[in-house]
C-alpha cells in the first residue's frame, strides 16, 4: 500500500484486480470489468492513458470500491422459458 505523503500510486487496471483482490476488497474481478466501470460510473476515480494502458491511483480506487454499492443482474437461467 502507498504511503500517506507522495504522490499518486498509480496502478494499471490488471494491477488494481490484483490488488483488490489479494487486500480483500472485492472477492473477485478481472481488468475487463475495471474498464467497463470506469466507463459506466461517473464516480470512478480519474483514468489516465499511460501508453496503451490505463492507470489509475489505487490510493484513490481501493476506498471506491469499499464503498461501492453492487447490485447484480437477474439469473436468467433460473427463470422459466415463455411458452410461444
Amino acid at each position: 500500500m502507498a504511503e500517506a505523503e507522495g504522490g499518486p500510486d498509480m496502478v494499471s487496471f490488471r494491477e488494481l484486480a490484483r490488488r483488490l483482490v489479494a487486500e480483500g476488497i472485492v472477492e473477485t474481478i478481472s481488468h475487463q470489468r475495471l474498464s467497463k466501470i470506469s466507463r459506466d460510473d461517473p464516480d470512478f476515480p480519474p483514468v489516465v492513458k499511460v501508453g496503451s494502458s490505463n492507470a489509475v491511483d489505487y490510493r484513490l480506487a481501493a476506498p471506491y470500491f469499499r464503498t461501492r454499492i453492487v447490485r447484480p443482474g437477474a439469473r436468467t437461467d433460473l427463470k422459466p422459458k415463455a411458452e410461444e
